[in-house]
């Protein structure tokens, strides 16, 4: 959980937390181009059908392309921080090695 003193903290990354609520704020603004592609694309359909039917087809594949690279984005920034961790709790149990000898 993010706590306000996280903010003074050095020992602490917030990112992994915010990460999760960009994504889904991400997510809904992918939703409301797609719903405004797909209406775009409706309104076209009464001047050309095919032209109508060409847009909601890539308005529909744009939402799908940008939700997958969204999660692929936002799970590659948590894999960053996540491999840190492990870098430093290797880090830690080489140091508590060395003082045992």
């Amino acid at each position: 959980m993010f706590h306000f003193q996280d903010l003074f903290k050095w020992d602490r990354f917030i990112a992994p937390t915010i990460i999760k609520s960009f994504y889904w704020l991400v997510i809904a603004l992918i939703a409301l181009f797609g719903i405004s592609g797909i209406f775009s694309a409706l309104t076209l359909m009464a001047v050309s059908p095919f032209g109508g039917f060409i847009l909601l087809l890539s308005a529909l594949a744009g939402v799908a392309v940008g939700i997958i690279f969204t999660r692929i984005a936002a799970e590659l920034i948590l894999i960053i921080f996540r491999i840190n961790e492990h870098l430093g709790a290797i880090r830690e149990q080489g140091q508590d090695r060395q003082q045992h000898y």
